[in-house]
C-alpha cells in the first residue's frame, strides 16, 4: 500500500468523454421523441448519524411515501426531486444507515440487494448519493470505497462541514473529488447550504459515466473472487448475488448475509466451495475477516493527509463537556430519568384531555346521526360500529404525535444514543439493547406508541422481543379495569400503621406484575423464536446539534399517518366484527316484549316515566347482547372460564373486550342491563356485580374472582390495536398471533393460579 492514493483504485479504461458526451446526448433526445422520460432513481447512502435523514427531508421537502420492503421490517422512504429545468422525474430512495455493505442480517442486506436492483422495485439506481460526515472523513470513507465498486454514478455529499470546521478541520473538496473520481459537494442540511448544488450535482450525475474503481487487494483474494465469480455464474438463479460486490462480501465474511443468500440459491456446494476458498486465503497468510478492512483503512489512513488539514489540535468541544453531565454513571442517569419522567407524564396525562374530547366527540356524533335513523342495524352499525371504529383509531393520535414529538427531539439532537449508552449495561442482561427502554417505557402509557418507537433498535432481533414483550408492560387501558375491581372487593385496610393501604399495594403489584413476567419471557424469547447470534452494542455518540424543526414535525406526521393508514384500517375491523358478534343474531321477539312494557308503562304516566323507560332500554340492549353470537359465545366457554371463578357474563365481556381492554366494562354494564355508559367509578355497577349470584346461589364475584380477573388482564394482550400494530411493524400476521397466544396462556395460567391460590386463603 505504499502507492500514491491516486493508485491505490485500479481504475478502468473508459470511453473518450467528448464521445460519450454525444452517444448520451443522442440517446437522451431519442428517448424523448419516442416517449416520455422515465423516473431516474437515486439511492441516498451513508453512515448513521449522517444527517442522512435531515438531507432527505431537505432534497425532497418532505414529499415522501413510507412502507416497508418486502420480508423485512425495515423502513422504506421515497420521495421526489424538484429539478427544476430538468426534465427527468427523480426519485430519492433513503436506504438504512450502515456502516459497510457487510451486511451482518437481512435487514441490513437491504442496502445492497437495492443497489444491486434486488429490491425495492426491481431496478437498480441510476445514481448513488454517498451522505459523508466531514467531521468523521475516516469512518465514512469506508462505505464510500465500497460503493465506487459497485459501478453506478456518485456523487458525495460531505455534510456538516461547520461542525468540522468549529472543530478545527478542513476538508480540500477538491483533491477529494479528484481521488474519488466523483463530485464532492458541501453541504449543511438543517440549514439548507448546499443543497441547491447537490441537486445541480445529482442531476449532472444522471449522465455521467460510473467511477469503475476497485480497491487493491491482494493476489489471493482476487484469484480466489475470480474463480468463485466464474463459478457461481452458471446458471445462477437471478436471487443469488452475482456481482463483484456482493461476492467479495460472501467470500470475507463468514456466516454473513451474502453467504446465506448464495447458499440459499445454489446449495450446499457453494458452502463448501467458499470454505475451501478461504483455506487457500489462509494459507496464503491473509485474514479473511480482516483483510478487507486493512485494505480499506490502508488507503484511507494515505489519503488523509492530502484531503484534511487541523488547524489546531483537538480540544474539548461543547458536546464533551455537556457528556461530562450526561453520560455520568450517576447524575446522567438521574437526568435521564427525569426525562423519562416528563416523557411518561406528557403521553400518559397531557394527552388525556385531546384523547377524551376525541372519544366523546365521535361518540356523540354517531349518536346524533344515528338518531336520524329509525331504529335497527344501519342505526346500530353506524352508531356503534362506524363512529366507534373510527373513534377506537384516532383516540390513540395524542399519545402517537406526543411520544414520536419527544423521540424525534431526543434523536436529532443527538441525546438518544447517550440514553441507550445509560441503560444498555441494564437492558443487556434481558439479551436487549439500551435502545429498548424507551419504547418499553412508552407502553405504560400506551402500548401502540412504544411498540412503534422500536424502530429506533437497529438490530432485528432485539427490536422483535421488544415488540412482543412490549405488550406486558401495564398500559393505562388497563387501569379502568384495576380500580373497578379493587374499588368493589378488596377491602380498605390500612398496612405499616396508616402509611399506605391495601388497594394501593394491589394496583401497585399489578403494575409491576407484567414487568415481572416480562424478565424471563425476554430471556426464553431470546433462546428460543428469536435466537441468533448476539451481536455486540456499538454506539456512537454523534456531536450534539439543534434539532430540526421540519424533521421533528415530519416525523410526527409520518408516524401518525402510517399507524391510521396502517394499522387503523385492522382496528377498525375488528371493532364492526366485535360489533356485528354483540348484533346478531337480533331476535325481532326480545324488541316486540319490551315494546309492551313500554306501552304499559306510557299509560301510567307519573314523574319517574322516563326513568322506567331507560330502564326499559337497558334491559333491551342487555337482552339483545345475551343472545348475540358473543353471549352465546360466552356461554360456549364458560366450563373453560369457570375454574377461573368465572361465569360466562364474565367470558362475554372479556371476548367482547378484544377491541380494548377498558371495553369489558361497557360490556359488563350492558350485560347487567346497566347500559354501556357504566365505568369503572359507577356505584351502581359495582353494586350489581357485588350482588350477582350463580344459579344455585353463590356469588359470582369476590376477592379471589377480583385479582383472577385482574391477573387475567395484566398479561394478556387482549387489545386489537396492539395485534394490528405488531402486524404493521413485523410485517407478518405471524407475531402478532404468536403474542396473542403465549400472552393468552400466560395470562390463563395465571389468573388460575391466582384463584385457586386466593379462594383457599380468603
Amino acid at each position: 500500500m505504499g502507492q500514491r492514493p491516486s493508485a491505490v483504485f485500479e481504475q478502468q479504461p473508459s470511453r473518450g468523454r467528448l464521445g460519450h458526451t454525444f452517444r448520451s446526448q443522442l440517446v437522451t433526445f431519442r428517448e424523448q421523441i419516442d416517449s416520455p422520460p422515465r423516473t431516474k432513481r437515486i439511492a441516498l447512502v451513508g453512515n448513521p448519524n449522517t444527517g442522512k435523514t435531515t438531507l432527505f427531508n431537505s432534497l425532497t421537502g418532505y414529499r415522501q411515501r413510507v412502507g416497508n420492503y418486502p420480508g423485512v421490517t425495515v423502513e422504506r422512504k421515497t420521495g421526489f426531486l424538484k429539478t427544476g429545468g430538468s426534465s427527468a422525474r427523480i426519485e430519492i430512495l433513503d436506504l438504512p444507515g450502515t456502516y459497510s455493505l457487510a451486511a451482518g442480517s437481512a435487514d441490513e442486506g437491504v442496502v445492497l440487494d437495492v443497489l444491486n436492483g434486488r429490491a425495492g422495485g426491481g431496478a437498480e439506481p441510476d445514481a448513488v448519493v454517498c451522505v459523508v460526515d466531514a467531521a468523521n472523513l475516516q469512518r465514512n470513507l469506508f462505505l464510500v470505497s465500497q460503493i465506487l465498486e459497485l459501478g453506478h454514478p456518485a456523487v458525495v455529499a460531505l455534510n456538516m462541514v461547520d461542525l468540522a470546521r468549529a472543530a478545527g478541520l478542513e476538508v480540500d473538496v477538491e483533491k477529494l473529488a479528484t481521488i474519488l473520481g466523483v463530485p464532492v459537494v458541501e453541504v449543511v442540511a438543517p440549514k439548507g447550504v448546499g443543497i441547491a448544488a447537490l441537486k445541480e450535482a445529482i442531476i449532472e450525475s444522471l449522465d455521467a459515466p460510473p467511477p469503475n474503481r476497485y480497491a487493491e487487494f491482494p493476489a489471493c483474494i482476487r484469484e480466489e473472487l475470480e474463480g468463485l465469480a466464474a463459478s457461481v455464474g452458471r446458471g445462477c438463479d437471478a436471487a443469488a448475488p452475482t456481482t463483484r460486490v456482493e461476492l467479495l462480501q460472501a467470500l470475507l465474511n463468514p456466516g454473513g448475509y451474502h453467504e446465506e443468500r448464495l447458499v440459499l440459491c445454489r446449495g450446499g456446494r457453494v458452502a463448501d466451495e467458499l470454505g475451501e476458498r478461504r483455506e487457500r486465503i489462509r494459507e496464503a497468510g491473509e485474514d479473511v475477516t480482516q483483510i478487507e478492512a486493512r485494505v480499506r483503512y490502508a488507503w484511507i489512513d494515505l489519503i488523509l493527509p492530502d484531503v484534511l488539514t487541523r488547524r489546531h489540535p483537538p480540544r474539548r468541544t461543547r458536546s464533551d463537556a455537556v457528556d461530562r453531565y450526561l453520560t455520568h454513571p450517576v447524575l446522567g442517569l438521574a437526568i435521564f430519568l427525569v426525562l423519562m419522567v416528563v416523557m411518561f407524564q406528557a403521553v400518559f396525562t397531557w394527552a388525556g384531555p385531546v384523547m377524551d374530547l376525541i372519544d366523546g366527540a365521535f361518540a356523540g356524533l354517531g349518536n346524533w346521526v344515528g338518531g336520524l335513523l329509525p331504529p335497527g342495524a344501519l342505526r346500530s352499525l353506524i352508531a356503534n360500529g362506524l363512529f366507534a371504529g373510527v373513534g377506537a383509531v384516532l383516540v390513540f393520535l395524542p399519545q402517537i404525535l406526543i411520544l414520536f414529538l419527544f423521540l424525534a427531539i431526543l434523536e436529532d439532537c443527538g441525546y438518544m444514543s447517550r440514553a441507550a449508552f445509560l441503560v444498555d449495561r441494564h437492558m443487556r442482561r434481558l439479551g436487549l439493547s439500551g435502545k429498548s427502554f424507551i419504547p418499553l417505557l412508552s407502553c405504560f402509557a400506551c402500548a401502540i406508541p412504544g411498540i412503534m418507537a422500536a424502530r429506533t433498535i437497529e438490530h432485528p432481533r432485539q427490536r422483535l422481543v421488544t415488540i412482543l414483550i412490549a405488550p406486558l408492560m401495564t398500559c393505562s387501558a388497563r387501569l379502568p379495569i384495576y380500580v373497578l375491581m379493587i374499588g368493589a372487593f378488596v377491602p380498605a385496610t390500612s398496612l405499616l400503621g396508616g402509611l399506605i393501604g391495601l388497594r394501593a399495594v394491589t394496583l401497585l403489584v399489578m403494575y409491576l406484575l407484567g414487568v415481572v413476567i416480562a424478565i424471563p419471557v425476554a430471556f426464553i424469547l431470546g433462546k428460543t423464536v428469536s435466537k441468533g447470534e448476539s451481536f455486540p452494542f456499538l454506539l456512537e455518540l454523534p456531536t450534539y446539534k439543534w434539532p430540526s424543526v421540519g424533521t421533528v414535525l415530519y416525523r410526527m406526521y409520518a408516524q401518525g399517518k402510517a399507524f391510521v393508514i396502517q394499522a387503523g384500517t385492522i382496528i377498525f375491523a375488528v371493532t364492526l366484527v366485535v360489533w356485528a358478534m354483540g348484533y346478531y343474531p337480533h331476535p325481532a321477539s326480545i324488541a316486540a316484549d319490551h315494546e309492551v312494557q313500554r306501552v304499559q308503562v306510557r299509560q301510567h304516566v307519573d314523574q319517574s316515566l322516563e326513568e322506567r323507560l331507560s330502564e326499559i332500554d337497558r334491559e333491551e340492549a342487555g337482552c339483545y347482547l345475551r343472545h348475540s353470537l358473543l353471549g352465546r359465545m360466552g356461554r360456549w366457554i364458560e366450563p373453560l372460564v369457570k375454574p377461573l371463578g368465572w361465569d360466562w357474563r364474565i367470558g362475554t365481556a372479556v371476548i367482547a373486550s378484544l377491541p380494548a381492554r377498558e371495553v369489558v366494562i361497557a360490556s359488563l354494564g350492558t350485560i347487567y342491563n346497566l347500559g354501556e355508559e357504566q365505568d369503572e367509578a359507577s356505584v351502581d355497577l359495582r353494586s350489581t356485580l357485588q350482588r350477582s349470584t350463580w344459579p344455585d346461589g353463590r356469588p359470582v364475584f369476590n376477592l379471589a374472582v377480583a385479582l383472577s380477573i385482574m391477573v387475567f388482564f395484566a398479561l394478556c394482550c387482549q387489545c386489537g390495536a396492539t395485534l394490528a400494530i405488531i402486524k404493521r411493524e413485523t410485517n407478518s400476521w405471524r407475531w402478532p398471533l404468536f403474542a396473542f397466544g403465549y400472552m393468552t396462556v400466560l395470562a390463563y395460567g395465571g389468573a388460575l393460579v391466582t384463584y385457586q391460590v386466593a379462594i383457599r386463603l380468603i
